[in-house]
C-alpha cells in the first residue's frame, strides 16, 4: 500500500485498476469482522476505533506502527478524553485485533499503558410499580415490544433481531439467536404477551403478504445464509417480528428490502414515558432487563436459572442484582423506634 490517505478513506481518491484488485483498508477490516461473524455494532465500534488511531497518528499506516504508538492513544484517551475503562478497553481490543487479524503482526502486550480505574456502579432498576406505570405510558408497537423485554430480559439489540421463527408458542419461549459470545439461549414467554404477539405477527404476515405482491417482502438473512438458501430472504419466517415502516435500498446488491425499526424509536419512546411517569431515575430501555432479573430474583426464582435466562456466561455477573434486590424488606431504622 502506498499513502494511507489513498488507501484508507477516499475510494475516489485510488486508482480504477486499483480499486477493482483490492478493497479500501477500512473495508478490508469490515471484511474480516463479517466472516468472523462479529456484530454490526462491535463492527462499527471497531471500525471506529481504528480509523481514530490512524488519524491520532498522522494518518500513518498501521503496517509502520507498533506498540508505542498504541500505548500513547489508549494512554490519551484515559488522561486526555477520559474515557471509560470499558471504553478504553474496546479501543485497545479493536486496534490489536487490527494487527492480529489484518496486519497479521503479533502485538504481544502493551505495556506501560495508562488505565482508567473501573468504577463498579450498581445497575438502576425499577420497581414492578414503576415498570408498569412507564408501559402504560406508551402504545401500539412500542409498547408491546417494551412489555417483552421486560418480561423476557432480552437486550434492546436481541428484540429487535427477533426473527418470526423464533417464537414458539406452544413451548411457551423465544430462542435468542447469537447474543453476546454468538451463542443461541431460550428465555420465556410471558403467558400475557402470547395473544397480543399472535395478533401481531398477524398483522406482520399481512404487510409481508402486500410487500411480496409488490415485488418485494425481502429481508436480510444472517451470515452466508442468504447464498446458501437464496429463496429464504423472502419467505415469512425469516422476516423480523418487529419490522420497520419503510424500506431500505442497498446500493451494493440493488436491493429494496424490509429491516427491522431502529432501535432509537424504542429509545426515544421509553425516555419520554420515563418522564412522563415522573420516576427520577436515570434509567433506559436497558433497566427493564435489570429489573427483569431482580424482580425474579426476589421472587425466589433461583440465580443459576436467572443466569441462564439472562445469558451470562459467568454466576459472578448475575451476583450483581443480589445487591439491588429489595432484601431490606421489614427491616426498621432505628430512627423509626425512637419518638
Amino acid at each position: 500500500m502506498h499513502g494511507i490517505k489513498q488507501n484508507i478513506f477516499s475510494a475516489a481518491e485510488t486508482p480504477p485498476q486499483q480499486q477493482q484488485v483490492k478493497p479500501k483498508f477500512l473495508d478490508q477490516v469490515r471484511n474480516v469482522l463479517r466472516v468472523n461473524h462479529y456484530s454490526r455494532k462491535t463492527e462499527e465500534a471497531y471500525i471506529s476505533w481504528i480509523k481514530r488511531f490512524i488519524l491520532f497518528n498522522n494518518k500513518r499506516h498501521p503496517n509502520e506502527m507498533g506498540a508505542e504508538e498504541i500505548k500513547k492513544f489508549i494512554s490519551f484517551l484515559a488522561n486526555e478524553k477520559h474515557v471509560s475503562s470499558s471504553t478504553q478497553n474496546q479501543a485497545l481490543n479493536a486496534i490489536l485485533y487490527l494487527y492480529k487479524n489484518i496486519i497479521k503482526k503479533e502485538i504481544n502486550f502493551v505495556d506501560g499503558l495508562t488505565y482508567t480505574k473501573r468504577i463498579r456502579h450498581l445497575p438502576t432498576v425499577f420497581t414492578r410499580e414503576e415498570a408498569q406505570k412507564i408501559i402504560a405510558e406508551l402504545d401500539g408497537v412500542v409498547q408491546l415490544f417494551v412489555k417483552m423485554l421486560y418480561g423476557t430480559g432480552m437486550r434492546l439489540s436481541e428484540g429487535l433481531q427477533l426473527r418470526v421463527k423464533d417464537i414458539d408458542f406452544e413451548a411457551r419461549q423465544i430462542t435468542i439467536r447469537d447474543d453476546k459470545g454468538e451463542k443461541d439461549r431460550i428465555t420465556i414467554l410471558p403467558e400475557k404477551l402470547i395473544e397480543p404477539l399472535r395478533d401481531h405477527i398477524r398483522k406482520v404476515k399481512n404487510l409481508h403478504l402486500k410487500d411480496l405482491q409488490k415485488g418485494f417482502g425481502f429481508t436480510v438473512l444472517p451470515y452466508a445464509l442468504e447464498r446458501k438458501y437464496p429463496s429464504a430472504s423472502k419467505e415469512f419466517i425469516w422476516q423480523y417480528v418487529f419490522p420497520a415502516k419503510n424500506f431500505i435500498y442497498d446500493k451494493e446488491r440493488k436491493l429494496k428490502y424490509r429491516y427491522h425499526i431502529h432501535e432509537s424509536v424504542i429509545q426515544k419512546a421509553v425516555r419520554n414515558a420515563i418522564q412522563k411517569a415522573e420516576i427520577n431515575k436515570q434509567a433506559s430501555v436497558h433497566t427493564f432487563r435489570h429489573s427483569f432479573a431482580t424482580h425474579l430474583l426476589e421472587s425466589g426464582v433461583d440465580i443459576r436459572t436467572i443466569q441462564e435466562l439472562l445469558g451470562h456466561s459467568s454466576v459472578r455477573t448475575t451476583m450483581v442484582y443480589t445487591h439491588v434486590m429489595h432484601k431490606f424488606k421489614g427491616v426498621k431504622s432505628p430512627l423509626d423506634s425512637i419518638l
